[in-house]
């Protein structure tokens, strides 16, 4: 009879209590956990034999029972703008987008949490395409570690070219709570990728009970992803809200901000779709909705994708929304659209999804959504 082979253990996958508890199990000191992490994330090392600062028989015992499975990038390319997306495969036919957006003297990496997504707001194309499964941690941080080798190597933990990450690629972060918490406090350790707390950001569609969850473990940027000011228009745009009211989220939104101790203000994010929410009438009520909340607005105008039905509205109509806001009080940005021409832009991540998976979606979407809010 052949041997069972023993599947390794992918250290790309353990946050750093889960990597001291490995060490321990193997009778190795827990210490170690601060040099692995820093090869492989800090300095980019995905060869435990190249870890010089272990010993040659802790390398040699490592190598015999782990590995470092880091993402398989099929495609990348790079836009006339200068930004830069990646599709990577994360299992037999299952494919995530993630998007690198450099400006002057920063560079934002905007990382998928889930194949897919289980909120399917009407004006984007990654709900449209279904959901197919949460990812892992090492599938969520491998995707910083691949953008951040794409610099070059050997790293320089002192340049850091990646200098803001944002929870707002494919699906929604807070459905994939622990690994995706995992994954952010990864990249504000100073021995991985060191970013500030105020530069990692979640954007959620608005799960009230796991941004209270949040609450009691980071206090890491929090950006809302509102899309109308009112529940009428918003169970339309964002489904969750036919569980969480706006007012509901709102709520949740300050007793975050409340135990974070500190002064800080909220985004909002406002997709602007011609005729659907762009009216003045809407930027009123919003403006209306937000005095109980200190915030800046950034307005996100559509970016079409087959199918959709909607449609970008007019740079007029997109300055007079701004105008208005403005008057009110509110710092108002209008996000410029990057990275369109290679479908990469906010909301057209789309990635794939299996033919076996989109027969499931339906019931599945209905499980995750379901478990996450208990």
């Amino acid at each position: 009879m052949a041997a069972v082979e023993t599947k390794k253990m992918n250290l790309m996958g353990l946050n750093r209590k889960s990597m001291e508890d490995f060490l321990v199990s193997i009778d190795e000191k827990p210490f170690r956990a601060t040099q692995i992490i820093k090869w492989i994330h800090q300095r980019g090392v995905s060869d435990i034999s190249q870890m010089t600062d272990l010993s040659k028989s802790l390398r040699k015992k490592l190598s015999e029972i782990c590995e470092i499975n880091v993402p398989e990038v099929v495609y990348e390319k790079t836009s006339n703008d200068g930004t830069k997306k990646w599709v990577i495969k994360v299992d037999e036919s299952d494919l995530i987008e993630m998007v690198l957006i450099p400006e002057n003297n920063r560079s934002t990496l905007c990382v998928s949490s889930q194949v897919g997504c289980a909120v399917d707001c009407s004006f984007c194309a990654t709900g449209k395409q279904g959901f197919s499964r949460n990812l892992t941690l090492d599938e969520i941080i491998g995707q910083v570690w691949v953008a951040a080798n794409s610099f070059g190597l050997p790293r320089n933990p002192n340049s850091r070219h990646i200098t803001n990450v944002v929870m707002m690629g494919m699906g929604e972060p807070l459905l994939n709570f622990e690994p995706v918490v995992d994954a952010m406090n990864l990249m504000v350790d100073d021995n991985a990728y060191g970013l500030s707390k105020r530069k990692v950001t979640l954007s959620t569609s608005g799960i009230v009970p796991k941004i209270d969850e949040l609450s009691k473990v980071t206090d890491i940027a929090l950006t809302i992803s509102l899309h109308a000011p009112n529940d009428e228009l918003r169970n339309e745009l964002v489904p969750i809200n036919k569980k969480y009211s706006i007012q509901e989220l709102l709520d949740a939104v300050n007793r975050y901000v409340e135990s974070c101790n500190d002064k800080r203000v909220t985004t909002i994010e406002y997709i602007l779709i011609d005729k659907v929410n762009d009216g003045l009438d809407h930027a009123a009520e919003l403006s209306q909705l937000l005095r109980q909340l200190p915030c800046k607005i950034n307005l996100i105008p559509f970016n079409p994708f087959e199918g959709s039905g909607y449609l970008k509205p007019s740079g007029n109509r997109i300055k007079r929304f701004q105008s208005y806001l403005q008057e009110q009080g509110y710092v108002t940005t209008i996000r410029s659209t990057r990275g369109d021409d290679i479908m990469a832009a906010c909301g057209q991540l789309v990635g794939q999804v299996n033919d076996r998976t989109r027969r499931k979606e339906r019931s599945i979407k209905n499980q995750i959504i379901a478990k996450a809010i208990q």
